[in-house]
């Protein structure tokens, strides 16, 4: 169609076509123009260099005429000056190669944080070129996570490492990341489980499915982190001398850690299926050279794990006393406190637990070699006959 002058109201008053799209170019400035689609959506559109390259501004009216028409300026001059646009890739196709590049660089467990995260929470950008995409976008999808505090930080970490890679595959300028900015999120790591609040939790993940409640029940007996647990191959547990070997690439200090287990948890490994090289493979199979991957679904299974406490806890007449908000990481904790109160010494449960700092560490730990295999075993049990009392 013939150029015309674009004011508002001559934005109003288009109509749109009776099929496909309809371009209405602006006399003013050239390159700069609306598109109308069959459905009414208005939307600036600009177009320059020789491939007549066609970028997407924003829909009217969310984006005002005087706005766009600024910015088409800008991209224009860009073009004169020689400056190059990002290459036109979609967020769903950008997503895509992301996560498939994590596949073969990072953990399973980091991957599959990066998918729920991005897949969750920013699936409504999917139809949205990269280049288009404002850090206003990202903030009010993030805004839609106030009452999660840590979930929208796990967000915004993930969508910002996704960028960067963008930005170094030429997908987008700059990050729009850096502009946002988060309320601190209110720690919570003191959190350790009463008495009471533990029997409730192993109670209920006794009653949960493969593989989530045994899981959750080797995490609260062997005070190892979540995600070191959730990695565990059978290959890794010596069951003629009850010990679990965790190798360096499993472990989040990146030091391999042997460590002793008991009878509770002997009975557990004996009872569960295996049905993969994991002792915890996730529900469905995949095709990348592995018939299976770990267990990835936390996030689900809390909520089913949190409301089967709450049924408890109700049938048990307590419902007005429903379980704090806790994690699973409280578990470790919980472990750490309860050798406390048996009188284990610190430095045999930082061995358990493998931390790096603590009274084992620096020159001691260059020229302490003793492995503590005698001390961490009476620790175990000590344990486990705290948690069998308990229990019953």
């Amino acid at each position: 169609m013939a150029p015309f002058r674009l004011t508002d109201l001559a934005l109003r008053a288009l109509s749109p076509p009776g099929s496909g799209q309809q371009t209405h170019w602006d006399e003013s400035l050239p390159g700069f123009g609306v598109r109308v689609s069959q459905g009414g959506t208005k939307t600036f559109i600009v177009m320059h260099g020789a491939d007549r390259r066609r970028i997407s501004i924003g829909r009217y009216p969310v984006v005002s005429l005087t706005d766009a028409r600024a910015e088409a300026k800008r991209l224009l001059a860009e073009a004169t000056l020689g400056r190059t646009r990002p290459a036109t890739i979609s967020w769903e196709k950008a997503t895509a190669e992301f996560l498939e590049m994590c596949d073969g660089r990072n953990k399973p467990r980091t991957v599959a944080g990066y998918r729920r995260l991005l897949n969750r929470h920013f699936s409504s950008l999917e139809r949205m070129q990269m280049a288009e995409i404002r850090s206003g976008d990202v903030t009010r999808r993030l805004d839609r996570l106030k009452d999660t505090p840590s979930e929208r930080h796990h967000a915004y970490v993930a969508v910002k490492v996704f960028f960067r890679w963008a930005m170094r595959r030429g997908y987008v300028h700059a990050n729009p990341c850096d502009q946002v900015q988060l309320a601190p999120v209110k720690s919570e790591r003191e959190r350790a489980l009463s008495d009471a609040e533990l029997v409730t939790v192993l109670r209920a993940a006794r009653g949960q499915p493969f593989p989530f409640g045994p899981l959750v029940q080797l995490i609260a007996l062997t005070g190892q982190r979540r995600g070191e647990i959730a990695t565990l191959q059978w290959d890794w547990i010596d069951t003629a001398n009850r010990t679990i070997t965790l190798p360096a690439a499993a472990t989040k200090n990146r030091r391999a850690h042997t460590f002793p287990y008991g009878d509770l948890v002997a009975g557990i490994l004996e009872r569960l299926p295996r049905t993969s090289e994991f002792v915890f493979p996730a529900a469905r199979p995949i095709a990348r050279g592995r018939e299976t991957t770990i267990f990835n679904g936390w996030g689900k299974a809390k909520d089913a794990l949190d409301a089967a406490i709450a049924t408890a806890l109700a049938e048990q007449g307590h419902g007005d006393k429903l379980l704090p908000h806790w994690t699973l990481h409280d578990l470790r904790r919980t472990f750490a406190t309860q050798l406390a109160a048996l009188s284990i010494p610190v430095h045999v449960t930082e061995k358990l637990l493998n931390h790096v700092s603590g009274t084992i560490s620096g020159v001691a730990a260059v020229y302490n070699r003793h492995s503590y295999m005698g001390e961490m075993r009476t620790a175990v049990a000590a344990w486990e006959a705290r948690l069998t009392a308990l229990i019953s």
